[in-house]
C-alpha cells in the first residue's frame, strides 16, 4: 500500500465512522478499489467532474454511503447511475441487495461493467437504456433511487412503471428540493425527508422518500 492509499484509507475510515457504518475489511478494500478504478478511467473517459481521489472519497463514496440506512431492497434500481453511483457503493456495503444500474451513456455503462468484474460484484447488473424505454422485471423494484438525475417530478414520472406496487422512490437532492415538490404527479407524495450530513462536505444533502398514495409529513 502506498502513502496515498494509506491517506485515502484513513479518510474513508473516518468518514464511515462519522456515518456510523461498520464495514468489513473486504468491503472497505472494494470501496477503495472503486475509487482507484474511477480515477484511472476518468483520465481517459471523463466519467465525473471530480478529479482528486480524496474528493472522490467524500463526494462519491461517502455521499452514496450516507443513504445506506434507508435502503431496504432487496431489489434496488439506480436510475441515471452514471459511473454507478450510488448503486455500486450500496452493493458493496450490502451484498444481499440486488442492484440494477441504469444509464443511457455507453462509456459509463462500460465502466460499470468493468467495476462489477474487477470488484467481484455478482449482485450488480449494469443496463444501458433510457429510463422511459426500460421494462422492470415482474413485480417491479422495491426501491428506485436517483442521485442528481432529474427534477423530482421528472424522476417519478419517467420511472413511474418501475417500482413495485408498494415500492418507493429515493431521491438524493440538494437544499432546493422544496421548490420541486409542486411538480410531483398525482397520487405520489413524500413520506419522509432526511437531511444527510456527508463527512468532509460543507453542502447540504437531502434524501426524499416517496410512495404512491403517500402523504406529505408535517
Amino acid at each position: 500500500m502506498t502513502a496515498n492509499d494509506t491517506t485515502l484509507g484513513a479518510r474513508l475510515d473516518r468518514g464511515l465512522d462519522e456515518l456510523g457504518l461498520e464495514v468489513a475489511p473486504s468491503r472497505r478494500d472494494r470501496l477503495l478499489a472503486l475509487v482507484g478504478l474511477l480515477h484511472k478511467w476518468n483520465r481517459a473517459y471523463n466519467l465525473t467532474a471530480v478529479r482528486d481521489p480524496q474528493e472522490m472519497v467524500a463526494r462519491h463514496l461517502l455521499d452514496s454511503a450516507a443513504v445506506h440506512p434507508f435502503v431496504r431492497g432487496p431489489r434496488l434500481l439506480d436510475v441515471g447511475a452514471g459511473p454507478g453511483l450510488p448503486g455500486l457503493v450500496l452493493a458493496i456495503l450490502d451484498p444481499t441487495l440486488e442492484v440494477t444500474l441504469l444509464d443511457s451513456n455507453g462509456k459509463k455503462v462500460r465502466f460499470q461493467r468493468q467495476a462489477v468484474m474487477e470488484l467481484g460484484l455478482p449482485n450488480v447488473t449494469p443496463v444501458q437504456a433510457r429510463v422511459e424505454a426500460f421494462d422492470a422485471p415482474a413485480g417491479g423494484f422495491d426501491q428506485v433511487i436517483s442521485r442528481a438525475f432529474a427534477s423530482l417530478g421528472d424522476f417519478v414520472t419517467l420511472s413511474a412503471s418501475l417500482p413495485a406496487e408498494d415500492g418507493q422512490w429515493l431521491a438524493m437532492k440538494g437544499p432546493a428540493v422544496e421548490d420541486e415538490l409542486g411538480g410531483l404527479p398525482e397520487k405520489v407524495a413524500v413520506v419522509a425527508s432526511h437531511e444527510l450530513r456527508v463527512p468532509f462536505e460543507a453542502g447540504h444533502r437531502r434524501l426524499v422518500i416517496l410512495e404512491r398514495g403517500g402523504s406529505v409529513p408535517a
